[in-house]
């Protein structure tokens, strides 16, 4: 290597990194007169002595963000998988009920230990008294709590949902509730789950999960019809 000219040799030895180093240190302006080399490098001469690695940033940063991607994806996947099992956890839990008492206990337990939520319970529209542990509504109050007579289930912050919830289930900051219809003939009753946090239930999240474990409440429950 001769700096004083701007030529590298190369010999029969390897080509060691310190070498490049010093040579280019030695020679600062051989890598901003050669564009070939720049691009191939990913860049590029702003003004001045400025040597830009915005390409190669871009490169870095667009990997970021693939990788960003795919491990919210694989978080959001992991989620799906754990609720799914913790509902057919539920789904066996409700079956080994042993009567209309023990299942709206059973509801209960699976909110708190298995999704730790504050609560969960059923109501009903009853004439007499609904079965003990359940919340007891009068007729046409499904159709208000849901807020609509064909609204099948509700998300989120409801005011009128409240009640269903004992005080020691905490400040129900949100809820998830699904209708049901249960006994012939039949009869309007839900599926409620309160949670303390404010974002636990969204108006825009599905209720799909909510919904299975209402029909199978409500296929339980028929096992032993009112009286």
């Amino acid at each position: 290597m001769d700096g004083s000219q701007g030529e590298f040799e190369f010999g029969a030895a390897p080509l060691e990194p310190s070498a490049v180093r010093r040579f280019l240190a030695d020679n600062p302006d051989f890598l901003r007169s050669d564009e070939g080399l720049l691009a191939e490098l990913g860049l590029s001469v702003a003004t001045g002595q400025v040597i830009e690695f915005a390409p190669m940033a871009r490169v870095h940063a667009a990997h970021q963000r693939e990788a960003e991607q795919r491990q919210l994806l694989e978080e959001i996947a992991r989620a799906n998988f754990t609720a799914q099992a913790q509902t057919h956890g539920a789904v066996v839990d409700l079956l080994d009920a042993r009567n209309n008492s023990d299942l709206a206990r059973r509801v209960d337990d699976i909110a708190r230990n298995r999704f730790g939520l504050a609560a969960g319970v059923i109501a009903l529209e009853s004439e007499g008294l609904p079965p003990a542990g359940w919340r007891e509504l009068v007729e046409g109050q499904v159709d208000l709590i849901l807020d609509g007579t064909h609204r099948l289930a509700r998300m989120g912050r409801v005011p009128t949902a409240l009640g269903l919830f004992c005080r020691d289930a905490g400040e129900i900051a949100s809820v998830a509730m699904v209708r049901m219809a249960i006994w012939e003939p039949s009869r309007q009753g839900l599926l409620a789950f309160g949670s303390l946090d404010p974002e636990g239930f969204t108006p825009d999240m599905g209720h799909e999960l909510v919904a299975f474990l209402a029909r199978v409440v409500e296929r339980t429950a028929e096992r032993w019809p009112l009286l």
